[in-house]
């Protein structure tokens, strides 16, 4: 009997808290409720966000690792398209240079159409104040010989002083121990042209007749005389007239008509 009392008192009590319940949810005004949704909004989504920010990362990196492998395949592509056209840009240079050679090997044999020669390049320089010498792909293997005269479309080169099978060493006008026998283009006088040791640009002219007349500008060219240069061969032009004291001592400055410094092509006058 007293258990009944005590499950009918239990009762009543769970049903007296639910009606409360009921009853204070009933009354609970709705702006409250926005309090503690608000309340649980502010705990959430911090949370929600930094959730969202590891995704976003997350596929992020995912496209910054496929752009950087799409980046380094284009970057390879370039390069072997820049190795392509360098290539390409060596073999125009190559062919142009080939046809400039080729140019300036027609201009000399049509210019020297009345000498035999054979035709070279210079593959070595050796031009300074105390020796002037150039050495040509060219040799006994062709025909040349010491002592056969080379020359350029401007003018005189030098000669052969040695020959090797496939080259041969030339001495240019220009060496100090270099003389050529030389003439005025305005008259038969006969003048000797040396290089000299403080200038390796210029010739000088001596051993200048008391009566020849010199004027600035003037022309000379390879007199016949010496057993080496043949006659007629353009050297120079009279740059300065340096007088003295003393006539016969007075020689002239004369500047190449050959530019040895970019000198490339020659002719080897075989006859």
């Amino acid at each position: 009997m007293n258990r009944n009392k005590q499950t009918e008192l239990l009762g009543g009590i769970i049903t007296l808290i639910i009606l409360i319940l009921l009853v204070f949810l009933s009354n609970v005004e709705v702006n409250k409720l926005s309090y503690f949704e608000t309340a649980v909004n502010t705990i959430i989504s911090p949370i929600q966000r930094i959730i969202t920010d590891l995704k976003n990362k997350i596929q992020g990196n995912s496209e910054y690792f496929a752009n950087m492998e799409k980046i380094q395949q284009e970057n390879e592509e370039l390069r072997t398209q820049n190795s392509e056209l360098e290539t390409k840009l060596r073999e125009l240079e190559r062919i142009k240079a080939d046809n400039i050679t080729l140019q300036e090997y027609m201009n000399l044999t049509q210019k020297y159409a009345s000498y035999t020669t054979i035709p070279a390049y210079v593959i070595n320089k050796d031009v300074s104040n105390y020796s002037s010498n150039l050495v040509i792909n060219v040799g006994t293997n062709d025909g040349v010989q010491k002592n056969m005269t080379v020359i350029a479309d401007k003018g005189l080169v030098g000669h052969v002083i040695s020959v090797t099978e496939k080259t041969a060493k030339v001495q240019v006008i220009i060496d100090p121990a270099s003389t050529v026998s030389s003439q005025m283009s305005t008259s038969n006088e006969s003048i000797i042209c040396k290089g000299t040791l403080d200038n390796d640009q210029v010739l000088r002219a001596s051993y200048i007749p008391t009566d020849a007349e010199l004027i600035k500008g003037y022309s000379l060219e390879t007199s016949g005389l010496g057993g080496i240069y043949p006659k007629g061969i353009h050297i120079g032009t009279i740059e300065e007239i340096i007088t003295t004291s003393n006539i016969i001592d007075r020689y002239a400055i004369v500047k190449p008509a050959v530019d040895f410094s970019k000198l490339n092509t020659v002719l080897v006058v075989t006859e």
